[in-house]
């Protein structure tokens, strides 16, 4: 009785996978998240950058000042620390670096997991002087 699959001549080819082994492939900006590990697509709804986690939230610190720069040399990892509201009534995330302690905001996008936003929003702030140092240097 002939084996089936181990011989080398009756192997069946792989298939192409659909992963990204090296830059500059069709999911180049795609990234993974540095928080829950999940893959997170470059393309976000309501917004051309994505920087943050759809999921957990998290982000890595890449951008300097303008969004979408990806000039930053810190590359270290932002905590989302709470909610902010601008003056149109778009939400923002206020994101700290763990490594440099820059703060920045970034804005949600449409595929946001609504719960984690939910809990951010509602999170208070410890420290009632932490509120006042934020909007100041943002």
């Amino acid at each position: 009785m002939p084996r089936q699959g181990n011989d080398r001549g009756h192997r069946r080819r792989q298939r192409p996978k659909d992963v990204l082994h090296a830059r500059g492939g069709h999911r180049a900006n795609d990234f993974r998240c540095v928080g829950c590990r999940l893959d997170v697509p470059s393309d976000a709804p309501g917004t051309a950058h994505r920087n943050h986690c759809p999921n957990c939230l998290a982000s890595l610190h890449v951008d300097r000042r303008v969004p979408g720069d990806r000039a930053a040399d810190c590359r270290g990892r932002m905590e989302a620390l709470g909610m902010s509201v601008r003056a149109d009534g778009e939400w923002l995330i206020v994101h700290q670096c763990l490594s440099c302690g820059e703060l920045s905001t970034n804005r949600i996008a449409g595929d946001d997991n609504p719960l984690p936003l939910l809990r951010l929003a509602l999170k208070p702030l410890r420290d009632a002087g932490f509120a006042r140092r934020t909007l100041l240097d943002l």
